[in-house]
């Protein structure tokens, strides 16, 4: 898998994930690629000096239920940042394009009226090899990637207030 065009290895940013209070909404449909992705947040979050007590983690059954979830998450008022994290692999019928559509415009209208940042951690490939490919370890993880671009955002956030 290329990384290419991946942001990670390029920031010479000091991010600190110390004392933020993150929701990751995770998807149970093709956990075993989605529980990779929520590995490699929370390794992300731990690299950068977060605690796993100030991670709060809702699994919700698939991709479809991501952006409702986030929704409401936004409205406890008790997170800096969500990341949303689920795995959408192509099948035989349309069923694929309605998912990833929905899950995709979702999560973007709960992103432009939230307060806070929401990050797209959603994988949508056209098979299991492509997904296990973008779920690996380290900095090339997607869920790694979601997470730090959640730091990222939490600093542009703060920065325009």
């Amino acid at each position: 898998m290329s990384s290419d065009g991946s942001f990670v290895d390029n920031s010479r940013d000091s991010l600190q994930a110390a004392g933020l209070r993150i929701a990751i909404v995770v998807s149970r449909f093709n956990a075993d690629i989605t529980d990779r992705l929520l590995a490699g947040a929370l390794a992300c979050l731990e690299q950068h000096g977060g605690a796993r007590d100030d991670v709060e983690v809702v699994h919700v059954p698939g991709a479809w239920e991501l952006p409702p979830t986030a929704a409401r998450i936004i409205g406890l008022n008790r997170h800096d940042a969500i990341i949303a994290l689920g795995c959408v692999i192509r099948g035989d019928t349309p069923h694929f394009d309605y998912v990833c559509t929905e899950a995709s415009a979702g999560l973007g209208a709960v992103a432009r009226s939230a307060s806070i940042p929401v990050l797209f951690g959603v994988l949508t490939t056209d098979d299991h090899p492509q997904a296990l490919a973008r779920a690996g370890d380290g900095k090339d993880n997607k869920g790694y990637e979601a997470a730090f671009a959640a730091l990222k955002m939490v600093d542009v956030y703060k920065a325009l207030e």
